[in-house]
């Protein structure tokens, strides 16, 4: 019986290592985890979410896919009532918003011997910039398409690093850097969004305005690097 997993979700796994524990947070119906159980990745996997009736339904899954002896399940807000004997935490399918309130209320994750992949489904910018002023670096950042969507999933570590660039909030260099082939339509895609928000600033008068040409000249010239790169 084949799992109903999506792109962003296996884009997620593949970034977990072999053996790793992984903490899936807001497991939701659980695939994530039965995924990499099946597989034979994950040597465990710990399921949590705030809400009974999806926990209960990754417990349902779990049995039927028979992994249930190699997952746990916790009603957790976050981390606050999980072990904390992981290797890697995975959180997909939240905004930048519950993502920061799950980080700021775990402080202990602030150590190199765990991992996050990060799958933020909003304002990416402004989790980007938080991430990098607490101490968090971006080591690899990839891109999965569902539909027509294109997400970013990233594998996140504690090791404090040099600020990103305002450009950098939108476009990270561990993306550029990425080889991805769904880049180029995604930096469009954020190219044009910013653009929109320049010509609107440009009308109001804002004084947000030069900021936000800063960042349309940085993703100008990433464009740029990424076609020298394929020419």
């Amino acid at each position: 019986m084949k799992l109903p997993l999506s792109s962003r979700l296996l884009a997620c796994c593949g970034f977990v290592r072999p053996g790793d524990v992984v903490a899936d947070i807001g497991c939701d119906h659980g695939y994530l985890g039965i995924h990499l159980l099946k597989q034979g990745i994950a040597k465990a996997v710990i399921a949590a979410d705030v809400n009974e009736q999806p926990l209960q339904s990754a417990v349902r899954n779990a049995m039927r896919y028979g992994v249930k002896n190699k997952m746990s399940f916790y009603l957790s807000d976050g981390v606050r009532n999980i072990p904390r004997d992981f290797s890697v935490m995975v959180c997909a399918g939240m905004g930048a918003d519950t993502m920061i309130q799950i980080l700021e209320a775990a402080p202990w994750l602030r150590d190199e011997r765990y991992r996050l992949i990060l799958q933020c489904q909003s304002r990416r910018p402004e989790l980007r910039r938080w991430l990098y002023d607490h101490g968090f670096r971006i080591c690899r950042e990839t891109l999965a398409q569902d539909g027509k969507f294109i997400y970013p999933i990233m594998e996140i570590i504690f090791s404090p690093a040099e600020p990103l660039t305002p450009g950098g909030w939108h476009i990270s260099p561990a993306l550029l850097a990425s080889g991805s082939p769904l880049l180029p339509d995604f930096l469009r895609r954020v190219k044009g969004g910013i653009q929109t928000t320049v010509e609107g600033l440009r009308h109001s008068g804002s004084d947000k305005l030069p900021e936000f040409e800063a960042i349309l000249a940085e993703l100008t010239e990433m464009e740029g690097t990424i076609h020298a790169h394929r020419s």
